[in-house]
């Protein structure tokens, strides 16, 4: 399974969008904006690829010179609990660390914090509601 940083506003980047949309948006009812999608242009985007279909997705935004955030990791439907997302996080954290970042941090939806729990990230603050659901600030050393 091919893992790469891909390109903002490139074709891969198109498909990106369209899997975020289908599996974290969609379901809520919810979509994206022009300036959502322009923030993303100083970030880190990362796919994991079956020959030329995108199987999962996650963006690195960086929030200090030590410390980056994973954002809008999603996996293709009917494929979650195969790995993949295991092997995004992997990759997403090897990204990092090759960068000099120390930590990795995130605000994860509540029904995916144990997912993160399996892979070393701890809970960090309350529960709280963002894009309509509950979520935890979670975060891990590298």
């Amino acid at each position: 399974m091919p893992l790469k940083i891909i390109d903002h506003n490139s074709k891969e980047y198109n498909q990106m969008v369209e899997l975020r949309k289908q599996i974290l948006r969609k379901p809520l009812g919810l979509d994206f904006s022009k300036e959502d999608l322009e923030k993303e242009k100083e970030d880190l985007l990362i796919a994991a690829y079956e020959d030329d279909q995108m199987l999962g997705c996650c963006i690195l935004t960086q929030i200090d010179p030590t410390a980056v955030r994973l954002r809008q990791m999603a996996v293709k439907a009917g494929l979650q609990g195969k790995g993949i997302g295991r092997v995004l996080m992997q990759f997403a954290e090897n990204i990092a660390r090759d960068r000099g970042y120390k930590k990795v941090c995130m605000h994860a939806r509540k029904s995916a914090a144990g997912f993160y729990e399996r892979l070393g990230y701890a809970i960090s603050g309350e529960e709280f509601t963002e894009v309509t659901i509950p979520h935890y600030n979670m975060e891990k050393q590298l």
